[in-house]
Protein backbone atom coordinates (compact mmCIF):
# COMPACT_ATOMS: atom_id res chain seq x y z
CA UNK A 1 0.00 0.00 0.00
CA UNK A 2 2.87 2.36 0.73
CA UNK A 3 4.27 1.74 -2.76
CA UNK A 4 0.84 2.16 -4.36
CA UNK A 5 0.18 5.46 -2.60
CA UNK A 6 3.68 6.68 -3.51
CA UNK A 7 3.06 5.85 -7.18
CA UNK A 8 -0.25 7.74 -7.07
CA UNK A 9 1.42 10.75 -5.47
CA UNK A 10 4.20 10.75 -8.08
CA UNK A 11 1.62 10.42 -10.87
CA UNK A 12 -0.29 13.47 -9.68
CA UNK A 13 2.93 15.47 -9.35
CA UNK A 14 4.10 14.46 -12.82
CA UNK A 15 0.72 15.41 -14.27
CA UNK A 16 1.01 18.88 -12.74
CA UNK A 17 4.57 19.25 -14.02
CA UNK A 18 3.50 18.18 -17.52
CA UNK A 19 0.66 20.69 -17.59
CA UNK A 20 2.85 23.53 -16.33
CA UNK A 21 5.65 22.56 -18.70
CA UNK A 22 3.37 22.43 -21.73
CA UNK A 23 1.87 25.83 -20.90
CA UNK A 24 5.36 27.26 -20.40
CA UNK A 25 6.62 25.90 -23.73
CA UNK A 26 3.62 27.24 -25.65
CA UNK A 27 3.44 30.62 -23.94
CA UNK A 28 6.94 31.70 -22.97
CA UNK A 29 7.95 32.81 -26.46
CA UNK A 30 5.20 35.45 -26.63
CA UNK A 31 5.96 37.10 -23.29
CA UNK A 32 7.63 40.49 -23.44
CA UNK A 33 7.48 43.79 -21.60
CA UNK A 34 5.15 45.16 -24.26
CA UNK A 35 2.87 42.13 -23.85
CA UNK A 36 2.69 42.65 -20.08
CA UNK A 37 1.98 46.40 -20.20
CA UNK A 38 0.21 47.17 -23.48
CA UNK A 39 -3.49 46.92 -24.28
CA UNK A 40 -5.06 44.70 -26.99
CA UNK A 41 -4.59 45.94 -30.54
CA UNK A 42 -5.68 44.78 -34.00
CA UNK A 43 -4.02 41.60 -35.24
CA UNK A 44 -0.55 42.27 -36.59
CA UNK A 45 0.03 45.41 -34.51
CA UNK A 46 1.27 43.74 -31.33
CA UNK A 47 -0.65 44.51 -28.19
CA UNK A 48 -0.78 42.84 -24.81
CA UNK A 49 -2.72 42.10 -21.65
CA UNK A 50 -1.70 44.92 -19.32
CA UNK A 51 -5.28 46.06 -18.79
CA UNK A 52 -6.39 42.47 -18.17
CA UNK A 53 -3.69 41.95 -15.51
CA UNK A 54 -4.76 45.13 -13.75
CA UNK A 55 -8.43 44.19 -14.04
CA UNK A 56 -7.91 40.72 -12.58
CA UNK A 57 -5.85 42.16 -9.72
CA UNK A 58 -8.48 44.78 -8.86
CA UNK A 59 -11.45 42.39 -9.01
CA UNK A 60 -9.66 39.65 -7.09
CA UNK A 61 -8.56 42.14 -4.41
CA UNK A 62 -12.04 43.65 -4.09
CA UNK A 63 -13.68 40.20 -4.00
CA UNK A 64 -11.23 39.12 -1.29
CA UNK A 65 -11.95 42.24 0.77
CA UNK A 66 -15.66 41.40 0.59
CA UNK A 67 -15.55 37.61 0.73
CA UNK A 68 -12.73 36.68 3.12
CA UNK A 69 -14.03 38.45 6.26
CA UNK A 70 -17.57 37.17 5.69
CA UNK A 71 -16.38 33.63 4.93
CA UNK A 72 -14.00 33.44 7.90
CA UNK A 73 -16.61 34.85 10.28
CA UNK A 74 -19.18 32.34 8.99
CA UNK A 75 -16.70 29.52 9.43
CA UNK A 76 -15.95 30.56 13.02
CA UNK A 77 -19.67 30.61 13.79
CA UNK A 78 -20.25 27.19 12.26
CA UNK A 79 -17.35 25.66 14.18
CA UNK A 80 -17.95 27.32 17.55
CA UNK A 81 -21.71 27.88 17.69
CA UNK A 82 -23.18 26.00 14.74
CA UNK A 83 -24.38 22.87 16.52
CA UNK A 84 -28.05 23.75 16.05
CA UNK A 85 -30.67 23.94 13.30
CA UNK A 86 -29.48 27.35 12.14
CA UNK A 87 -25.90 26.17 11.81
CA UNK A 88 -27.04 23.08 9.92
CA UNK A 89 -29.03 25.30 7.55
CA UNK A 90 -26.06 27.62 6.92
CA UNK A 91 -23.80 24.62 6.37
CA UNK A 92 -26.25 23.10 3.86
CA UNK A 93 -26.57 26.40 1.98
CA UNK A 94 -22.77 26.76 1.85
CA UNK A 95 -22.33 23.23 0.49
CA UNK A 96 -25.02 23.91 -2.11
CA UNK A 97 -23.35 27.15 -3.21
CA UNK A 98 -19.99 25.41 -3.57
CA UNK A 99 -21.55 22.96 -6.03
CA UNK A 100 -23.50 25.63 -7.92
CA UNK A 101 -22.11 26.38 -11.43
CA UNK A 102 -20.42 29.76 -11.47
CA UNK A 103 -22.46 30.89 -14.45
CA UNK A 104 -25.56 30.76 -12.23
CA UNK A 105 -23.86 33.15 -9.82
CA UNK A 106 -23.06 35.41 -12.77
CA UNK A 107 -26.69 35.46 -13.88
CA UNK A 108 -27.81 36.18 -10.30
CA UNK A 109 -25.47 39.18 -9.93
CA UNK A 110 -26.42 40.30 -13.46
CA UNK A 111 -30.07 40.45 -12.39
CA UNK A 112 -29.35 41.94 -8.98
CA UNK A 113 -26.68 44.52 -9.85
CA UNK A 114 -26.07 44.90 -13.60
CA UNK A 115 -29.68 45.44 -14.69
CA UNK A 116 -30.41 48.15 -12.08
CA UNK A 117 -27.10 49.90 -12.92
CA UNK A 118 -27.72 49.60 -16.62
CA UNK A 119 -24.22 48.33 -17.44
CA UNK A 120 -21.58 45.81 -16.49
CA UNK A 121 -19.01 46.98 -13.95
CA UNK A 122 -16.03 46.08 -11.79
CA UNK A 123 -18.27 46.11 -8.73
CA UNK A 124 -20.65 43.54 -10.24
CA UNK A 125 -17.78 41.26 -11.24
CA UNK A 126 -16.21 41.49 -7.79
CA UNK A 127 -19.52 40.70 -6.09
CA UNK A 128 -19.95 37.62 -8.28
CA UNK A 129 -16.45 36.41 -7.36
CA UNK A 130 -17.09 37.15 -3.68
CA UNK A 131 -20.27 35.04 -3.73
CA UNK A 132 -18.24 32.15 -5.14
CA UNK A 133 -15.51 32.66 -2.54
CA UNK A 134 -17.60 32.95 0.65
CA UNK A 135 -18.88 29.35 0.97
CA UNK A 136 -15.45 27.88 0.17
CA UNK A 137 -13.76 30.00 2.85
CA UNK A 138 -16.55 29.34 5.35
CA UNK A 139 -16.42 25.55 5.08
CA UNK A 140 -12.60 25.45 5.02
CA UNK A 141 -12.39 27.72 8.06
CA UNK A 142 -14.90 25.55 9.91
CA UNK A 143 -12.93 22.38 9.27
CA UNK A 144 -9.62 23.97 10.24
CA UNK A 145 -11.03 25.33 13.50
CA UNK A 146 -12.50 21.92 14.35
CA UNK A 147 -8.96 20.50 14.17
CA UNK A 148 -7.81 22.74 17.03
CA UNK A 149 -7.55 20.55 20.17
CA UNK A 150 -10.41 20.97 22.63
CA UNK A 151 -7.89 21.10 25.47
CA UNK A 152 -6.67 24.50 24.24
CA UNK A 153 -10.17 25.93 24.47
CA UNK A 154 -10.79 24.34 27.87
CA UNK A 155 -7.51 25.68 29.26
CA UNK A 156 -8.34 29.24 28.22
CA UNK A 157 -11.90 28.99 29.54
CA UNK A 158 -10.60 27.60 32.84
CA UNK A 159 -8.44 30.72 33.23
CA UNK A 160 -11.58 32.86 32.97
CA UNK A 161 -11.34 34.00 29.34
CA UNK A 162 -14.71 34.66 27.66
CA UNK A 163 -15.69 32.61 24.63
CA UNK A 164 -15.05 35.41 22.14
CA UNK A 165 -11.56 35.94 23.54
CA UNK A 166 -10.81 32.21 23.27
CA UNK A 167 -11.91 32.21 19.63
CA UNK A 168 -9.95 35.36 18.78
CA UNK A 169 -6.70 34.79 20.67
CA UNK A 170 -6.45 31.00 20.88
CA UNK A 171 -8.46 29.23 18.19
CA UNK A 172 -7.89 31.52 15.20
CA UNK A 173 -4.08 31.78 15.61
CA UNK A 174 -3.86 28.00 16.02
CA UNK A 175 -5.85 27.46 12.82
CA UNK A 176 -4.33 30.37 10.88
CA UNK A 177 -2.22 28.20 8.58
CA UNK A 178 -5.18 26.10 7.48
CA UNK A 179 -7.42 29.15 7.14
CA UNK A 180 -4.81 30.88 4.97
CA UNK A 181 -4.55 27.79 2.79
CA UNK A 182 -8.33 27.70 2.38
CA UNK A 183 -8.35 31.39 1.53
CA UNK A 184 -5.73 30.82 -1.15
CA UNK A 185 -7.75 27.95 -2.60
CA UNK A 186 -10.73 30.29 -2.83
CA UNK A 187 -8.62 33.03 -4.43
CA UNK A 188 -7.19 30.53 -6.92
CA UNK A 189 -10.74 29.42 -7.72
CA UNK A 190 -12.07 32.92 -8.44
CA UNK A 191 -8.92 33.95 -10.32
CA UNK A 192 -9.67 31.27 -12.91
CA UNK A 193 -13.37 32.10 -13.32
CA UNK A 194 -14.60 33.30 -16.69
CA UNK A 195 -18.36 32.68 -17.02
CA UNK A 196 -19.57 35.02 -14.24
CA UNK A 197 -17.35 37.85 -15.48
CA UNK A 198 -18.85 37.65 -18.96
CA UNK A 199 -22.18 38.63 -17.42
CA UNK A 200 -20.95 41.11 -14.83
CA UNK A 201 -17.63 42.80 -15.70
CA UNK A 202 -17.74 42.05 -19.44
CA UNK A 203 -14.55 43.35 -21.07
CA UNK A 204 -12.65 46.48 -22.00
CA UNK A 205 -9.77 47.10 -24.36
CA UNK A 206 -8.43 49.95 -22.25
CA UNK A 207 -7.04 50.56 -18.79
CA UNK A 208 -9.77 51.33 -16.27
CA UNK A 209 -9.81 51.96 -12.51
CA UNK A 210 -13.45 53.02 -12.10
CA UNK A 211 -15.56 50.53 -10.19
CA UNK A 212 -18.77 51.41 -12.06
CA UNK A 213 -17.33 50.69 -15.52
CA UNK A 214 -16.65 47.45 -17.44
CA UNK A 215 -13.18 45.99 -17.03
CA UNK A 216 -11.11 43.31 -18.68
CA UNK A 217 -9.70 40.28 -16.86
CA UNK A 218 -7.09 37.67 -17.68
CA UNK A 219 -9.62 34.85 -18.01
CA UNK A 220 -11.92 36.78 -20.34
CA UNK A 221 -8.94 37.97 -22.38
CA UNK A 222 -7.68 34.38 -22.67
CA UNK A 223 -11.15 33.34 -23.81
CA UNK A 224 -11.23 36.06 -26.47
CA UNK A 225 -7.74 35.23 -27.75
CA UNK A 226 -8.27 31.45 -27.69
CA UNK A 227 -11.51 31.68 -29.68
CA UNK A 228 -10.03 34.03 -32.26
CA UNK A 229 -9.26 32.83 -35.79
CA UNK A 230 -5.60 33.90 -35.91
CA UNK A 231 -2.51 32.03 -34.74
CA UNK A 232 -1.08 35.20 -33.20
CA UNK A 233 -4.06 35.40 -30.88
CA UNK A 234 -3.67 31.75 -29.92
CA UNK A 235 -0.03 32.35 -29.01
CA UNK A 236 -1.06 35.33 -26.87
CA UNK A 237 -3.70 33.15 -25.19
CA UNK A 238 -1.02 30.63 -24.18
CA UNK A 239 1.20 33.45 -22.88
CA UNK A 240 -1.67 34.91 -20.85
CA UNK A 241 -2.42 31.44 -19.49
CA UNK A 242 1.20 31.10 -18.39
CA UNK A 243 0.98 34.44 -16.58
CA UNK A 244 -2.23 33.41 -14.84
CA UNK A 245 -1.00 29.97 -13.76
CA UNK A 246 2.38 31.35 -12.71
CA UNK A 247 0.74 34.03 -10.57
CA UNK A 248 -1.43 31.49 -8.76
CA UNK A 249 1.58 29.21 -8.23
CA UNK A 250 3.72 32.01 -6.79
CA UNK A 251 0.95 33.15 -4.43
CA UNK A 252 0.45 29.62 -3.15
CA UNK A 253 4.18 29.14 -2.55
CA UNK A 254 4.41 32.46 -0.68
CA UNK A 255 1.43 31.67 1.52
CA UNK A 256 2.73 28.18 2.34
CA UNK A 257 6.13 29.67 3.21
CA UNK A 258 4.75 32.49 5.36
CA UNK A 259 2.26 30.28 7.23
CA UNK A 260 4.61 27.36 7.77
CA UNK A 261 5.05 26.54 11.44
CA UNK A 262 8.54 27.20 12.71
CA UNK A 263 9.83 25.29 15.72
Amino acid sequence: MATLTAVCAISVTLLLILILGYIAIRGFGSISWEFLTDTPKPVGEGGGIGNAILGSAIMTLLASVIGLPVGIAAGVYLAEYGKNWYGSTVRFVADTLIGTPSIIVGIFIYTLVVLPMGRQSVLAGSLALAVIMIPIVARTTEEMIRLVPTSMREGALALGAPQWRVSWNIVLPAASSGIATGAMLAIARITGETAPLLFTALNSRFYNVYLDQPMSSLTVQIFNYATGPFGVEHAMAWAATLILVGTILVINILVRTLTRKRY
